[in-house]
């Protein structure tokens, strides 16, 4: 249902699981895993990963914190988008990375789910994408230091407000990993109900 023309394709998109970002992250190993098992049910279905790297002071290209999580290993083949702020389609080629693989239809993990997580999400669905959060791969590190919720209320909150999500001519909503089923259609997968 996307309003974008000629887009019927599907991609997994992974958002800067990286060394610098999730190393505190509230259930980091359990994300990474779910993280690990979307990458895969994407590859064998042919659906193309869309991996997603932050740049920042504490995370400078080629360094340990700027890595992704040895656990995660991006094929060769699958685009790798370098980003410097939250949205990761601002000031990047991710958009253009979409558009030649016909693509109208996110699947979004990784971190931070206050921050680039959210930002992407609205960023993806304002320009007209069909846009599914998976619920249980997406992570934050504990800010409460600074006025933020605990970890897992920003997670629950991020994952309730997504789910009644709406918009004229696109879809919306949240899928557990189990439930990701790449090969669906918005309107047939349960990413189409809140």
């Amino acid at each position: 249902m996307t309003t974008l023309a000629n887009r019927p394709n599907t991609a997994l998109v992974v958002i800067d699981v990286q060394n610098g970002v999730v190393g505190e992250a509230y259930e980091k190993d359990s994300i990474i895993a779910n993280v690990r098992t979307l990458i895969d049910k994407a590859r064998s279905s042919g659906t193309p990963v869309v991996w997603v790297q932050h740049n920042a002071k504490g995370l400078e290209a080629d360094t340990e914190p700027w890595q992704y999580v040895p656990e995660l290993v991006r094929d060769a083949n699958e685009p790798l988008v370098q980003k410097r702020y939250g949205d990761s389609f601002e000031d990047t080629d991710l958009e253009q990375v979409f558009a030649e693989r016909g693509i109208g239809r996110l699947f979004v993990s990784g971190a931070q789910t206050d921050e680039c997580i959210r930002s992407t999400l609205h960023g993806a669905f304002t320009r007209g994408y069909d846009t599914v959060l998976v619920s249980d791969a997406h992570t934050t590190e504990d800010l409460t230091e600074w006025g933020a919720p605990a970890p897992g209320q920003v997670i629950a909150h991020t994952n309730m407000y997504w789910a009644g999500h709406r918009g004229p001519g696109r879809t919306a909503g949240i899928v557990t990993t189990d439930e990701v089923d790449f090969t669906s259609k918005p309107e047939e997968g349960p990413e189409a109900t809140s």
